[in-house]
């Protein structure tokens, strides 16, 4: 088909076909993909396509699924029966990757349209090809199955990614040559960048833009217009892979090094809140982050429950739900701006809870260094990864984020928890409500 649109054949090769042929030609991916999104040429066993959003990822990891189901060459040495799908979440992959617009069931083809038995979190082709759920979340449910291909959606995200990678390793055994796609919006997380810099794995890249085609109209644009030359759109809309930033406050070693899989048991939990500038701004995110004390004096990150583009009333339930599921001890909001509306709505939504109102006196810098130190001398670990939140500290700098117009609600939460647990020793401690 590119052929064609080259040849300005485009629009009158399709009209000298048959309607069983358009049909077939319709559901030949390798018609229509771009060559980022084909397998690889050369003999290969792992394949990472890193991707900006909506550059056609989902949909090429899952046309390699039912290429690989096939048999087809380049996609797999023998028709594949065993296939792991590994989402961030359960949910994840039964909404993005079966059911999704470019999900398994979707780009299937009406006689080859698999079933999706919800009992057992399994997709069954008529071949007798069966492709299995599972949740990054749970590293363990891998321990056990065997597979002779696998695909993963979004390992960037992924909480436990190098624990779900190695217990995955060891299940692909089936078959000639067991084959391991990886699909993902880049991130410089510790496993994205080890398996960049492993020889093994080959690599595709494309940006959103890349994909226009197949988007709404001015979707492209509009991202470019409101984020050009940040890190974000370099990130989340090229499709590079970009390093912590040299004059931030954190580093992505020092979050890594201290990570853990598992909450640990704290003495006091907090959950923070900061709020968009006023009831009717619906462009920010409200930050919502719930921190932890450990009986040896250091802190647990424990969720990012930031909601974006809500009214007080949905944030305020979102910040009241996460401290009843901690059973956290108390909440705290900033006030600075519209004080008594964060008072009004959180009151509203738990009449119940502990909350205490903060004011910033001094710089969005100045309240992030004591609570950057304690990065630096290990007395902070997040439970699990928490991708959102890590890439916004790391995109903290001393002229604020470098994204335009982009305000650091998440960042804004973290310190406020941490400085309520105790971890800046200069803060006055704050008044109840």
């Amino acid at each position: 088909m590119i052929a064609c649109a080259e040849a300005g054949k485009a629009k009158s090769f399709p009209q000298s076909l048959s309607d069983r042929e358009v049909l077939r030609l319709f559901f030949d991916w390798d018609a229509w993909a771009r060559p980022d999104q084909r397998p690889p040429l050369v003999p290969w066993s792992r394949w990472l396509l890193m991707g900006g959003r909506g550059a056609g990822k989902t949909r090429a990891g899952a046309e390699w699924v039912r290429g690989a189901i096939d048999g087809r060459p380049r996609y797999a040495l023998q028709p594949c029966r065993r296939i792991a799908l590994i989402g961030e979440t359960f949910a994840d992959a039964r909404e993005v990757m079966v059911d999704g617009v470019s999900g398994l069931r979707q780009i299937a083809p009406p006689w080859d349209r698999p079933r999706y038995e919800a009992s057992r979190r399994r997709l069954v082709w008529d071949n007798g090809a069966v492709a299995s759920l599972y949740s990054a979340e749970d590293p363990e449910s891998l321990r056990g199955p065997q597979f002779d291909a696998a695909w993963c959606d979004e390992i960037g995200k992924w909480r436990h990614a190098e624990e779900v990678f190695d217990q995955l390793a060891m299940g692909l055994r089936l078959g000639v040559s067991p084959r391991l796609v990886a699909t993902t919006t880049p991130r410089p997380t510790a496993l994205i960048k080890r398996l960049v810099d492993d020889p093994s794995w080959l690599i595709s890249r494309a940006a959103t833009s890349d994909n226009q085609a197949f988007l709404s109209d001015g979707f492209v644009d509009g991202l470019k217009q409101t984020y050009a030359g940040s890190r974000l759109y370099r990130q989340e809309v090229e499709g590079d892979l970009i390093e912590d930033r040299q004059d931030s406050l954190w580093s992505r070693e020092e979050i890594d090094r201290t990570r853990m899989a598992q909450a640990p048991a704290v003495d006091r939990v907090v959950v923070a809140v900061d709020p968009p500038a006023s009831a009717n701004n619906r462009s920010n995110a409200c930050g919502i982050v719930a921190c932890g004390k450990l009986e040896n004096g250091s802190f647990a990150v424990l969720a990012d429950a930031t909601i974006e583009g809500a009214t007080p009333e949905r944030w305020a339930h979102k910040a009241i739900g996460l401290y009843k599921a901690l059973q956290a001890d108390c909440l705290v909001a900033e006030a600075n701006q519209g004080g008594e509306m964060v008072r009004a709505v959180l009151a509203q939504a738990g009449p119940d809870v502990p909350v205490k109102l903060v004011r910033a006196r001094r710089g969005k810098w100045l309240r992030a260094e004591p609570i950057a130190y304690l990065y630096a001398q290990g007395r902070v670990h997040h439970v699990g990864a928490l991708p959102a939140l890590e890439d916004e500290v790391l995109d903290f700098g001393p002229d604020g984020l470098s994204s335009p117009g982009q305000s650091p609600d998440r960042m804004d939460a973290l310190v406020w928890a941490l400085t309520e647990l105790g971890g800046d020793p200069a803060a006055p401690r704050l008044r109840t409500v």
